[in-house]
């Protein structure tokens, strides 16, 4: 993953006099702001060459952020500056726009930084504010959380969606629209056919498809095999078709991909469900990679939510489910999907050897008679942040829903599981709202998410797309 690249831009007063007499408090708050942010390892910062203090120069900055291709601006304010010269700057500084101030109790940088606020109201130019010392652990997540919504949202833009197959299974949700695509969000869609799939996979180099074998052989808690629907030759068919998802992306310069599956190659050649949980993973047989994200049944706007939380996450595997069922008793929740599971979310581990020991393989269910393995696990417990982007009449909105993933005594959560699909995996999560109110409002059947609590970067994003938000 690629660092943000965010500017600063720091402010001062129009008057030479002052502005000459206050450059060193002005350099040492920037220095500061950047220092702070570069430690965090998330961030690259391009400074400001020249503190701003005439037009000339606002303007001269602000192009030299673009030049240089930062993912957003902050403006920076320690002492009282005059507002115009952020109209100047924000004009050709890249956006979205932090303004930032510090706490200067000798000078009134507050002052200008509500002065420039007020400027940018006026002006209908969209902002952020935080105020703080940045080198207190708050001030700097309050400020980070907006930089990683931001820049989550630039990181967007110019990257390709891979779409294999079509619509599956008459779902509206799963399609979205590629003008407000890239109008919105800056993403292109690539359509790829199924059956490149099917004819990249008998390309693959048979050693390597051994490798592969025998080292899911060596770490999965168990493998199944009956015979028919999973058998050591399925298996393999399913390690091909993950090597010729990867060919693909890389050939066609895709950036995350979505596949329908259903009713083609699960009836024909074999299930998705290896490949795509392999592909959320960041690792596979051949060791360590970047996620990338695969949403089964083809779901773009599913794809788009969990593409959104790796960018925000710096690379974190996002989750994939059906919202499966609500256990009255236990006062869970299961959601579950055939497929793009992460085997990341047995173990919660970055080692391939502890989550997939934890990490059953059955033969797939017989809905998809092409058959193959089904990656079943149970997620780990923690708190986690899910999500969905969906829209109603044609605009979009954003359902927010923290949970908290529990788990059982093994042999309750088999139970538990062998109500529903016992193939699938498992996510028991417990939400802070009502059954009642959570169905009668969630937008869809997917939801989708990744372990800690990034609600303030998705109150962000919403804030920045201008688009409604709900927590639920």
């Amino acid at each position: 993953m690629r660092k943000f690249k965010v500017g600063i831009l720091t402010l001062s007063d129009g008057r030479d006099y002052i502005h000459n007499e206050l450059l060193e408090t002005n350099w040492k708050y920037q220095r500061s702001l950047a220092a702070a942010l570069e430690a965090t390892g998330r961030v690259e910062v391009v400074q400001a060459e020249e503190i701003i203090g005439n037009q000339k120069t606002a303007q001269q900055e602000g192009r030299r952020l673009a030049e240089a291709g930062c993912d957003l601006t902050i403006c920076n304010y320690a002492i009282w500056c005059y507002p115009h010269l952020t109209a100047v700057a924000t004009a050709f500084a890249p956006g979205p726009f932090l303004l930032f101030c510090n706490i200067n109790p000798s000078e009134p940088g507050m002052v200008g930084m509500l002065a420039a606020a007020g400027t940018m109201d006026q002006l209908g130019r969209p902002y952020t504010r935080v105020w703080g010392d940045i080198e207190e652990a708050d001030t700097l997540e309050r400020v980070m959380q907006f930089i990683r919504a931001a820049g989550a949202l630039s990181m967007l833009k110019g990257q390709t969606y891979g779409l294999f197959g079509g619509r599956p299974l008459g779902m509206y949700t799963a399609v979205a629209n590629l003008d407000q695509w890239q109008s919105i969000f800056g993403l292109d869609v690539e359509h790829v056919e199924q059956e490149d799939l099917v004819r990249y996979s008998r390309e693959v180099d048979d050693a390597r498809v051994e490798a592969g074998f025998a080292w899911l052989e060596k770490h999965v808690g168990e493998i199944k095999y009956d015979g028919e629907g999973l058998t050591p030759e399925k298996l393999k068919f399913q390690i091909r078709s993950y090597h010729a998802f990867r060919k693909i992306i890389e050939e066609r310069g895709l950036d995350f991909v979505g596949t329908k599956a259903h009713g083609d190659l699960t009836d024909t050649f074999v299930t998705m469900d290896i490949a795509e949980a392999f592909l959320n993973d960041p690792y596979d047989w051949e060791g360590p990679h970047e996620p990338i994200v695969a949403a089964t049944e083809a779901d773009m706007d599913g794809a788009l939510t969990m593409q959104l939380f790796k960018h925000i996450t710096d690379g974190e595997p996002s989750l994939f489910c059906d919202v499966r069922h609500y256990d009255r008793d236990e006062e869970v929740w299961y959601f579950s999907n055939s497929g793009t599971h992460a085997t990341f979310f047995a173990g919660a581990s970055k080692d391939p050897a502890e989550n997939l020991k934890q990490v059953t393989f059955y033969p797939e269910h017989f809905y998809y008679p092409a058959g193959g393995a089904s990656v079943h696990h149970f997620a780990a417990p923690g708190k986690m942040t899910l999500a969905r982007l969906a829209r109603k009449e044609g605009r979009y909105w954003l359902a927010i829903v923290p949970v908290e993933i529990v788990q059982f005594e093994q042999e309750k959560m088999l139970q538990m599981g062998s109500t529903v699909t016992p193939e699938w995996p498992i996510a028991f999560a417990k939400l802070d709202c009502s059954a009642d109110e959570f169905l009668g409002k969630f937008p869809c059947n997917h939801i989708h998410g990744c372990y800690g609590d990034w609600t303030e970067e998705l109150l962000h994003i919403a804030t920045l797309l201008n688009i409604d938000v709900e927590i639920f």
